[in-house]
């Protein structure tokens, strides 16, 4: 099977290279997990931004502002992205033309990298909240931090731009999308893994551990099962926005590894097996839609909220 596929300015439908046929278990799998996908992505992040403008106590966690713009980043490829590659899987290529793959491949990266920046700056409002409490409101000020949010989306939009003109949006027909070809440029590969990934998470590795090291040394301190300045509302809080970044890493840590790998070695690109490569991507994809589930799980307010709106919903659909 080829790698990947170039879409052209003048490309018609009738010019779209397919795959040879898959078998249909493979394609009902792919479908299936990219439905489910943007089912719970669209009903989750809704629900997670519903909830907190709800929610006087969600609304006022400062916090919040970033959970938000973090729900906004998942639900832009629910919207555009993932249909059109769910479109593609259907009719075994891609039939949407050059213009709709550009545009695919750039909301993705907005989408991807607004992820990963918003999730840095969570995690670096946590750090402040907890390890340096008596900062935090003049850090984090409510001004300051939609300041903060505006500055992620600027961030981003800026690391996304230049991928437009290296020409790197591609087809590929292994994903059935258009997404970036790391084979286009291996400086541009590792560049965006340095800055679009391997920073971000270093610095929300670096606050988390400073997080883990304070609540342990507290709790020695004072001998009790919660400490003294965090609480156990404090500490769920914590370990909520903890699993998001966890899951984050989990799912999209294979897909780096392999990029960056290619880079290394070229020859990688023709051993590395369709299957595991497939698997990477849509793996990086479900992403999208585990945050609002480990809301509703690990957060109290959030739960209740939802069972309130769906409750709601139900009743005027009576």
């Amino acid at each position: 099977m080829s790698g990947v596929m170039i879409l052209s300015k003048n490309l018609t439908l009738e010019d779209v290279e397919r795959l040879p046929e898959r078998s249909a278990w493979v394609t009902s799998v792919l479908a299936t997990v990219l439905i489910f996908t943007i089912v719970v992505d669209l009903l989750g992040n809704s629900l997670v931004i519903v909830s907190v403008f709800r929610n006087k106590k969600l609304r006022k966690a400062r916090r919040n502002v970033f959970v938000i713009s973090l729900a906004i980043a998942d639900l832009v490829v629910a919207i555009y992205p993932y249909p059109l590659t769910l479109i593609a899987i259907f009719r075994n290529g891609w039939v949407h033309g050059y213009i709709h793959c550009q545009m695919s491949g750039l909301l993705l990266g907005l989408s991807v990298i607004g992820s990963i920046f918003n999730i840095t700056a969570i995690a670096i409002n946590r750090y402040c909240y907890i390890c340096h409490g008596l900062k935090y409101k003049k850090i984090f000020s409510h001004r300051k931090t939609s300041c903060y949010v505006l500055l992620v989306w600027m961030l981003t939009c800026l690391a996304v731009i230049p991928t437009h003109f290296v020409e790197s949006l591609q087809y590929d027909p292994r994903i059935y999308s258009c997404t970036f070809a790391q084979s286009v440029s291996p400086f541009y590969t590792v560049t965006i893994a340095a800055i679009h990934f391997i920073l971000p998470i270093s610095i929300v590795s670096y606050c988390y551990l400073h997080i883990w090291i304070y609540v342990i040394r507290v709790r020695k301190r004072v001998k009790l099962e919660n400490p003294s300045r965090i609480n156990h509302h404090d500490f769920r809080n914590f370990l909520t926005m903890f699993v998001v970044f966890v899951l984050f890493a989990i799912c999209w840590v294979p897909l780096n590894i392999i990029g960056l790998g290619v880079v290394v070695n070229p020859k990688l690109a023709n051993m590395i097996p369709d299957w595991l490569f497939i698997a990477s991507y849509f793996m990086a994809y479900f992403n999208s839609s585990l945050n609002a589930i480990v809301y509703g799980v690990l957060n109290h307010k959030f739960r209740q909220e939802y069972k309130q709106i769906m409750i709601e919903i139900i009743n005027l659909s009576c």
